[in-house]
């Protein structure tokens, strides 16, 4: 435990820093050479790193719909149900973020619109590590499906049999995606940012992977024009503020349920209660023993931080200083603190409100800002799969209303072409409507 009002403003600062990321010349000389290899060899290339890291010798990339179908009967209905469930979920709340046109007239025969139209081609990465991840998928394909995206592609490494797990498929077939491809790693992001002989390039790109999918993102979104990615990525994190109302056997599964993710994930207990605390710490030391994945869960608690500070106004201030992925608020009255958090990528406001739900079936999406980005990144959602523009239409009093407005600041900015551009709408303007009177007066 750490007591936080001790700690100089440096050794506070110091404490949330994050593990790490694995960041070095050669790391990023490796991708640099696997996205050269995509670039150059196309088709040729992804077959070759798929065999080296997935160790599969694939004869097709492609999945067919009679994969599908075999997928579908494949799961029992228990799971069939659940995949329901949350796809359901996860589109109730998306739906209601359908965006809607902005139309204003600043002044008399001057209108300004805002509009929002689909991103044309996106790409969905689906990480396959230890465990099929359903969840993600529908998290990046409902909002590409309700958007109405062209063409959606999903990519996903494949298993030591060269497929995809049985549950992927089936959230890709809901979301109704176009393209499925049993291809992961940096080479997969390569395919969609360059396009191969069998892939089409896309637009943007979503979702998390390992470190090399990362760098893969970072490399691709500075090198190709017109390629896109939805966010910078990191280890996954929670944040719990808690008090001394806080069931500490509640308060240390949701620090494990972040803990098992990876060796690099990193837990923070907050609390204004000494005695949360401990009974915190030996919670989590009774719960670690149960779990399948206890030696990740272990690896990742090295990093873990159990601070006390002087109140709960002080907990949210070292909340919105680690800007968490997830925040827990379960305290007394969560809602309470609500007003004054910041910096957050998703909240879980009270003691029933696990961030599992959100990771799977609550409806929001777990695509998440992380590493201190949830200072200036938003959590996924509808409105990233669209693109948005503006327009504007002037009538000629319009343009002679603001005309003065427009060749002053011309004039200011030493911008004569600019300037041109209205002036000689102006004066052939005049000249027509001088022509017209003429014309009037001659006729009398």
């Amino acid at each position: 435990m750490i007591i936080w009002k001790n700690l100089t403003a440096k050794q506070q600062q110091a404490l949330l820093e994050r593990p790490a990321i694995a960041e070095n010349e050669q790391l990023s000389s490796q991708v640099a050479g696997i996205l050269t290899q995509v670039k150059t060899q196309g088709d040729q290339a992804l077959f070759s790193l798929t065999e080296k890291f997935d160790g599969i010798a694939l004869s097709s990339l492609q999945v067919t719909p009679a994969q599908i179908d075999q997928a579908k009967k494949a799961l029992d209905s228990e799971r069939l149900t659940a995949i329901n469930t949350a796809y359901e979920q996860i589109k109730s709340f998306h739906q209601a973020q359908q965006p809607q046109d902005v139309i204003v007239e600043t002044r008399p025969g001057v209108v300004c619109t805002l509009t929002s139209q689909a991103i044309e081609s996106v790409g969905l990465y689906i990480p396959a590590g230890s465990a099929p991840l359903p969840s993600t998928v529908l998290m990046l394909g409902v909002p590409a499906q309700l958007a109405n995206c062209e063409r959606k592609v999903l990519v996903c490494p494949p298993d030591r049999d060269g497929k995809l797990a049985d549950e992927v498929l089936v959230a890709a077939d809901l979301c109704n995606i176009d393209e499925i491809y049993t291809l992961g790693g940096a080479q997969a992001i390569a395919a969609l940012a360059y396009g191969t002989q069998s892939i089409k390039p896309v637009c943007k790109v979503f979702g998390p992977g390992n470190r090399f999918v990362t760098e893969a993102k970072k490399q691709l979104s500075q090198q190709v024009p017109g390629f896109a990615i939805d966010m910078p990525a990191g280890p996954s994190e929670v944040l719990v503020i808690a008090d001394k109302n806080s069931n500490p056997e509640f308060v240390a599964a949701d620090l494990l349920s972040q803990a098992e993710h990876g060796p690099d994930s990193q837990v923070v207990l907050v609390s204004d209660s000494e005695s949360l605390i401990a009974q915190v710490e030996q919670a989590m030391a009774q719960q670690l023993s149960q779990l399948s994945r206890r030696d990740i869960a272990t690896q990742a608690l090295t990093q873990s931080r159990l601070i006390l500070t002087d109140n709960l106004a002080t907990a949210v201030q070292v909340s919105n200083q680690y800007a968490p992925e997830h925040l827990i608020i379960q305290t007394e009255t969560p809602r309470a603190q609500l007003a004054g958090i910041r910096n957050a990528g998703s909240v879980f406001l009270g003691a029933y409100t696990p961030e599992s739900a959100g990771d799977y079936a609550s409806g929001t999406n777990h695509v998440l800002p992380t590493y201190g980005y949830a200072k200036v990144c938003s959590s996924l959602s509808l409105a990233d799969f669209y693109r948005r523009f503006t327009i504007q239409e002037i009538t000629k009093a319009g343009l002679a209303s603001l005309a003065p407005c427009i060749t002053e600041l011309t004039d200011a900015e030493g911008l004569d072409g600019h300037k041109r551009a209205v002036t000689i709408r102006l004066a052939q303007n005049k000249a027509q409507n001088s022509e017209q009177n003429k014309a009037q007066g001659e006729g009398l």
